[in-house]
């Protein structure tokens, strides 16, 4: 790492340079300030030493332009002792910190470690903010296990034509992820992705949500108002907890899907409907049906492409992918540097139940980084909440645990549940019975 120490006291800035010569730094030398600034036009310099007061320009000023020209570089500043109120102040304005004249050995080498070790950790955030414009954006589904494959091998087959399709899974799985997944890897990615929550807008305003008004159409419609489907012109709407919305509702939508026009109400004109419809459930929408609370034709009108994505539980090989994702990402947004998780702490997160599937591993992580400063995370720094009440240290009931070996087992083998028997040391018709009995589908584990 190279530093630059700046001081019009040659000898002074002699026996700094050497110090830090000694201790493996590159060590460059200005005898005022415009000299540095010339210098760090034509290098850079994580680290800047510079005396408070010196001729012409003093340590404020060229503090000042260090950090218009280079705003990650860490300035220390030397004072005497009568010069602290100064350097104070310019610690305000963006200096590190401050030695005061006489300064031991020990005392300089450790400022300056500190201070590169600050210029690192805003070098790896810069990088990691470019990587996540890049690649951690929302619309890239996170995933390496076979279920996850074969479901997107289907969004690669079917992510350019405009057939509806129905996502489903338990809450917090990442079903709207997927739908912006489908949008911006296919044909209508220039176009906006518009996203409407059915259960959670009021009974009587989701008609309008959906289709717009004309003013006057209703009491309080005191203006034009422009509905989701055109809204989501030449994109997609994604119309999430669509088994909430009301029997009329699911009318007026079916109409609108087979007709590929709709009406705002109020409005006298139809309008064409040009977006393509994907539609999120967390509940099993045939038993809707047969309650007679979901319509069967519309159910089969957007269920054109079913994907079913599955619990967390049911994809460990995908939980570390996860961990590393949620890490960087939040350890950009607070600042921090970038810890390692221990293979501890790595199988107590795959080994966990996971109720809340990827949203509460998101919040456990996130809650882990701020509540720890270290740069290893091990099982201790982690909290998780109870599977059952019988468990209330956390730790996974036996009939999860055998789950999740089975599953593990099957992941590793294919889907083959021949020799994920023979590895667990199973009958096979043993483990067919609870493969049954945990309602796990070893086609999903099958190689694509």
């Amino acid at each position: 790492m190279k530093i630059l120490v700046i001081d019009d006291e040659i000898n002074q800035r002699h026996i700094i340079a050497d110090i830090l010569a000694d201790a493996g730094y590159r060590v460059a030398q200005a005898e005022n300030g415009h000299s540095a600034l010339q210098k760090l036009k034509k290098n850079h310099f994580p680290v800047i030493l510079t005396d408070l007061k010196m001729p012409g320009m003093d340590g404020r000023e060229l503090l000042e332009n260090v950090k218009k020209q280079a705003p990650a570089t860490q300035v220390i500043l030397m004072t005497a002792f009568g010069s602290i109120p100064g350097a104070v102040e310019a610690i305000k304005k963006g200096a590190y910190d401050y030695l005061t004249k006489p300064f031991d050995k020990e005392n300089l080498l450790l400022t300056v470690k500190r201070a590169a070790e600050k210029y690192r950790l805003l070098e790896e955030n810069n990088r990691l903010r470019s990587q996540l414009g890049k690649h951690q954006d929302p619309h890239r589904f996170i995933g390496k296990s076979a279920a996850i494959r074969n479901i997107l091998h289907l969004v690669d087959r079917i992510k350019d034509i405009d057939a509806t399709v129905l996502i489903s899974g338990p809450s917090g799985t990442g079903k709207e992820v997927l739908a912006r997944t489908i949008h911006f890897s296919g044909a209508r990615r220039e176009g906006p992705f518009v996203a409407l929550n059915c259960g959670a807008i009021p009974e009587h305003l989701i008609e309008s949500a959906l289709f717009g008004h004309k003013k006057g159409a209703f009491t309080g419609a005191h203006q034009d108002q422009t509905g989701k489907f055109e809204q989501a012109r030449g994109g997609t709407l994604f119309l999430d907890e669509i088994g909430t919305m009301r029997p009329d509702l699911q009318v007026r939508l079916l109409r609108v899907l087979q007709e590929k026009e709709f009406e705002p109400i109020g409005g006298q004109n139809h309008l064409k409907l040009d977006a393509r419809i994907i539609a999120a459930t967390n509940e099993d929408l045939k038993k809707l049906i047969s309650t007679g609370r979901f319509r069967e034709d519309l159910y089969h009108r957007i269920n054109v492409f079913d994907i079913r994505l599955p619990a967390l539980r049911e994809r460990p090989a995908d939980i570390p992918l996860f961990v590393r994702f949620f890490t960087e990402k939040f350890c950009v947004q607070y600042n921090k540097g970038i810890p390692e998780f221990t293979p501890e702490a790595m199988r107590l997160l795959e080994e966990y139940d996971w109720p809340g599937n990827v949203r509460e591993l998101q919040h456990v992580i996130e809650k882990t980084l701020i509540m720890n400063d270290g740069t290893i995370i091990d099982a201790c720094h982690i909290s998780l909440k109870p599977v059952t009440p019988s468990h209330p240290s956390g730790t996974r009931s036996l009939p999860a645990m055998e789950r999740a070996m089975i599953v593990r087992a099957l992941e590793k083998n294919k889907g083959s549940i021949r020799k994920s028997a023979m590895e667990l040391g199973l009958s096979y018709k043993t483990l067919q019975y609870r493969i049954k009995k945990y309602n796990i589908q070893p086609s999903s584990y099958k190689k694509s």
